[in-house]
């Protein structure tokens, strides 16, 4: 470089200059990018935001790390969904075999509304694993009363005499 002119070597920092100013551009609107995509994850999901500064230039090792979080994020939001979607249509099939029609606002939220806009917090989630609980017990209780039902009739039967044809015709209903 002792060889080359001073407006070389200032042609040559300029030429740098415009390198990293353009990697300092490209890395802030990456980094803007990941910020809404970690924005509306966290708001999904009732999570804290990833910590970073904004303002500052990130290392390509901060990006990185960035990528990796909204990775572990998706996961994370995948896997609630799933969840959601299997428990929400079990709560259906059994509030119609209930007869059951959704009384609070969590229940009308889960089967009425959009599968979007369910919040996937763990908390949600807790509830919705409550409710579906809730549900199964209830039916398990209704299916116990309906046997005791059914044994109570079956000996009434035999105290009645009641003939075989009848019970089985009766037995349909």
């Amino acid at each position: 470089e002792e060889e080359t002119t001073i407006l070389q070597m200032e042609k040559n920092l300029r030429n740098r200059m415009e390198v990293l100013l353009k990697q300092k551009m490209d890395r802030m609107h990456e980094l803007k990018t990941l910020i809404e995509q970690d924005q509306d994850l966290c708001d999904l999901l009732c999570t804290s935001p990833f910590c970073i500064n904004s303002t500052a230039v990130p290392s390509l090792d901060d990006l990185d790390r960035f990528r990796r979080h909204l990775a572990s994020l998706n996961t994370e939001k995948e896997q609630r969904q799933e969840e959601f979607v299997s428990s929400k249509r079990q709560i259906i099939l059994l509030m119609e075999e209930l007869d059951h029609t959704p009384d609070t606002s969590f229940e009308r939220e889960v089967v009425c509304e959009d599968e979007e806009a369910f919040c996937l917090s763990k908390d949600n989630i807790a509830a919705l694993q409550d409710l579906l609980q809730q549900l199964e017990a209830r039916r398990s209780r209704n299916e116990a009363a309906c046997d005791e039902l059914r044994s109570r009739i079956v000996a009434l039967w035999e105290r009645l005499q009641v003939p075989a044809e009848e019970r089985q015709t009766s037995a349909v209903h």
